[in-house]
């Protein structure tokens, strides 16, 4: 199956990014701090990075590196203090609130190490969720939650709830929720930490057939060096600045 974007404005610019010059993201001189009681608190420190469109970046880095507010401000979950990022040409740092969520919804998918499932629900109906905000209708979300489950391998699990599923299950029908709006992006924050090998072998197998299959961009962080080593590029951070490694 191919991936089609409910999202009528939604363009996919990663078929396109190997005749393409600029990067489809570009961050320059990203700056945030956090305050803490009196203190301000750097998080990270002019962070410059290119990522290509159809790449698998691993982002590194110890406990309170800065990797993961990285990773919100790429998804634009966050805002940064000062600095640009721009994806797929879109510089999102001066997007209103609503215009963020708007650009995040149809253009960034997330991945998360305990699921966020929401356990009263199917795995079907775990999917479907990002779809009731593309308008679509009822029998049009119910068939591309179905496609995205049989692609990731769990059409036969679709009425299944997380807790009568496998973590590994349950980080597929996450995998699956994230690519079910046909992202740009997807951001993965330590998606098999929480998971035994053999689970987490399966599920950077599925992220790289997403990259090289399906042409998505997939950014992930990791502790674990297992995980970084499935990523075409990994980069480090320390003390919120990253290595000058390209």
């Amino acid at each position: 199956m191919s991936l089609a974007s409910p999202y009528p404005e939604h363009h996919d610019t990663a078929g396109s990014a190997k005749t393409s010059v600029p990067p489809l993201i570009e961050i320059r001189n990203l700056s945030k701090s956090y305050r803490r009681g009196g203190q301000q608190i750097p998080v990270l420190q002019g962070i410059d990075l290119d990522i290509a469109g159809r790449e698998f970046l691993a982002l590194m880095g110890p406990s309170g590196s800065g990797k993961s507010t990285l990773l919100n401000l790429i998804a634009g979950i966050d805002r940064a203090d000062a600095g640009s990022i721009r994806v797929a040409g879109v510089e999102i740092t001066t997007l209103s609130d609503a215009e963020l969520a708007r650009w995040r919804a149809a253009h960034i998918g997330f991945v998360f190490q305990f699921y966020n499932l929401i356990p009263v629900l199917s795995a079907l109906e775990n999917v479907e969720l990002p779809l009731h905000l593309t308008g679509l209708s009822r029998r049009a979300r119910r068939e591309h939650a179905v496609a995205v489950l049989r692609l990731v391998g769990l059409a036969d699990r679709a009425d299944h709830r997380p807790g009568q599923l496998s973590g590994g299950q349950q980080q597929r029908v996450a995998i699956a929720r994230a690519i079910v709006t046909d992202p740009t992006v997807i951001v993965a924050d330590e998606p098999t930490g929480d998971l035994d090998r053999v689970s987490a072998a399966e599920i950077l197998d599925l992220m790289d057939g997403l990259v090289r299959d399906y042409g998505k961009t997939v950014v992930m962080v990791t502790h674990d060096p297992r995980a970084a080593e499935r990523a075409r590029r990994v980069r480090h951070l320390d003390k919120g600045v990253m290595d000058d490694l390209s």
